[in-house]
């Protein structure tokens, strides 16, 4: 492995210890959109040959598997179909899939039993960590990659030096392409600090635990959507003499709207659509359908809070507070509390909340998907508002003497629409990248070594 090179682009021409074993494709982050890419290129690779193997690695800082650990609450279920798995929908025949899955683990006939699209969560998750672990000679845990640099040609970017940090220091792998797939950040309002007792939810199981053994009297929930309702469920029963109080602007939570017509909006069609769409109706398409997935919850649960509320009414023994048509505007941090501010919309009149906890239910944003590239993220193309521009493929437009393909998992909402981080378009969306991969040509014709997955080089063909 080569040491770390100074700052700026690497020389033309190979390095001075000779050729270095070049990636495919390198991909950064580990979560299920990049575990449904390594499954893609695995099935690919198990009928390829020759130069249509492609060779790939992927890096991923946790050091296991782990998806939205903070939010496995226990009854927590998907809201989206298992069909809609790592494979499906580009591989009905796929041994990965969420089906050959339940087979493994001896449950299929009781989930065919069940009748029910919506596997709980926290089994969702384990069907991940079943996938990855069947393609985790691709990739290295406990690996961070703290930067990308451009490797010179004939003043043209050949391929891209991949600086990753693990335990054992710092190492360099070279890609024909990267995918970036480092998800989301969780979200809080502008001024809060996250403390010991400021939350978000992302945290919240993780958190938790910390109060058992104490008689912790109030907590303080803030957001309106899926994840918000479902933290109020969840403290209210797993502490049962506990006040919880949940604040967001509405009169009520917003049931999701999941009928048939309007799911039309996470099919890979609609994709196509959006990504043709003049942006007068980007904006439209999504102020329409926003509410099949931000800011709204499941109708069981809402009925299923509003029936405790008013239980609790009727025999006087109120724990769920709801102070809606409301908003938070102050939180302060002491070491045995926290004050919330909440302020009327509609009066102005401010209530103070001494809780033991406020969560935080806000929601995420996406990672800067240029943020790790340094001086290749200036030859990346933006429009007019700034934002990175995206082809068709998820392939970042590049000035001409880029020769690399950047891929993104995440971040393309403006351009691809609703199902950019969501999902529902997983297994379609690797299926494109790949067939771009291909279609593209995974090495130049001056490549004299390509890497296979072990990390072995063996002679292109």
């Amino acid at each position: 492995m080569s040491q770390v090179p100074s700052d700026g682009p690497a020389p033309d021409g190979p390095p001075p210890d000779g050729p270095q074993l070049v990636h495919d494709l390198v991909g950064i982050g580990f979560g299920p959109s990049n575990v449904a890419m390594a499954i893609a290129l695995s099935e690919h690779n198990a009928h390829a040959g020759g130069p249509e193997t492609v060779t790939a690695r992927f890096f991923e800082q946790q050091p296991r598997f782990g998806w939205h650990r903070g939010m496995l609450i226990d009854d927590a279920t998907m809201q989206v179909s298992f069909l809609k798995d790592l494979v499906t929908l580009r591989n009905p025949a796929s041994e990965f899939s969420f089906l050959c899955y339940l087979q493994s683990k001896g449950r299929l006939i009781d989930f065919i039993n069940h009748k029910n699209l919506f596997p709980l969560r926290v089994e969702f998750h384990d069907y991940f960590e079943w996938a990855a672990a069947q393609v985790d000679d691709l990739v290295s845990y406990g690996h961070e990659v703290v930067g990308v640099a451009p490797v010179l040609r004939d003043g043209a970017v050949e391929h891209l030096e991949v600086t990753v940090r693990s335990g054992e220091g710092l190492e360099i792998h070279r890609a024909r392409n990267l995918v970036i797939g480092t998800g989301l950040r969780p979200l809080v309002p502008k001024g809060v600090e996250r403390g010991d007792r400021v939350w978000h939810n992302s945290e919240l199981l993780a958190r938790v635990d910390a109060l058992e053994g104490t008689s912790p009297s109030r907590f303080v929930v803030v957001g309106a959507g899926q994840s918000a309702a479902e933290n109020v469920a969840y403290l209210h029963r797993r502490f049962p003499g506990a006040e919880v109080c949940a604040v967001f602007s509405r009169y009520g939570y917003s049931p999701a709207d999941d009928s048939g017509f309007a799911n039309r909006i996470f099919d890979p069609a609609a994709v196509d659509d959006y990504f043709t769409a003049p942006g007068s109706v980007k904006r439209r398409l999504m102020d329409y359908h926003g509410n099949t997935n931000y800011s709204v919850v499941d109708i069981d649960l809402i009925d299923d809070l509003y029936r405790q509320m008013y239980q609790e009414k009727v025999l006087g023994t109120e724990r769920l507070r709801f102070l809606n048509v409301s908003r938070l505007t102050d939180v302060k941090e002491t070491p045995d509390k926290v004050r919330a501010t909440v302020k009327s919309l509609v009066t102005g009149e401010e209530t103070f909340l001494d809780a033991d906890v406020v969560v935080f239910a806000t929601g995420y944003g996406p990672a800067d998907p240029l943020g790790l590239l340094g001086e290749v993220a200036d030859r990346c193309l933006r429009d007019d508002e700034g934002r990175v521009r995206v082809e068709r493929d998820y392939r970042v437009a590049t000035d001409p003497g880029l020769r690399c393909g950047i891929y993104l998992q995440g971040g393309t909402e403006h351009t691809h629409g609703i199902t950019s981080s969501l999902l529902s378009n997983t297994a379609i969306r690797v299926g494109e990248i790949l067939e771009s991969l291909l279609d593209r040509g995974l090495k130049s014709a001056s490549d004299a070594v390509r890497t296979v997955a072990d990390g072995t080089g063996t002679n292109a063909r």
